[in-house]
């Protein structure tokens, strides 16, 4: 029930955020708000990460929808088995899958505002977070196991 709740309140900031910006600005429009580093600007979208794949949106939508069936599936199976850490991570990448198709169906692109134009030329969105946060979280995982597994080879080898 938590990762459920987690993962509807993602998505809803997510869409928040965009409905913002979609009735407040027009397409193109930046607002500084630190100084030349950060800005909101709103960007449509028609691809995924960085710009890549403009305009294919049904395949993009395809691969999306079998992702976000495959981790729904995935967390059905080993919720209850799976560890915490890992189960945060696959609840942060399905908010940002669910979030970013949303605006593909409803919209026909992705709404994309964050600007950090001190650290490099690419605009996104909190869905674009949620789904870095769960790939870093599955990475910090998966080093964390790692460790555990290496200081129980050392144990048993004493």
């Amino acid at each position: 029930m938590l990762y459920l709740l987690l993962i509807l309140l993602l998505i809803a900031l997510d869409q928040i955020s965009k409905i913002m910006i979609v009735g407040r600005m027009v397409e193109g429009e930046s607002i500084a708000l630190l100084y030349d580093f950060l800005h909101i600007t709103y960007v449509k979208n028609r691809g995924v990460a960085f710009g890549m794949l403009q305009g294919k949106i049904n395949i993009i939508s395809l691969v999306t929808v079998a992702a976000i069936i495959g981790i729904i599936i995935y967390l059905a199976k080993n919720l209850k088995k799976g560890n915490t850490l890992e189960n945060f991570a696959y609840s942060f990448i399905l908010s940002g899958a669910i979030g970013n198709m949303l605006d593909r169906i409803f919209r026909g692109f992705v709404v994309d505002m964050v600007d950090f134009r001190g650290i490099w030329s690419f605009v996104f969105n909190l869905a674009d977070v949620w789904i870095n946060i769960g790939v870093a979280l599955i990475v910090l995982e998966s080093v964390l196991a790692t460790k555990k597994k290496e200081k129980s080879i050392e144990e048993e080898s004493k």
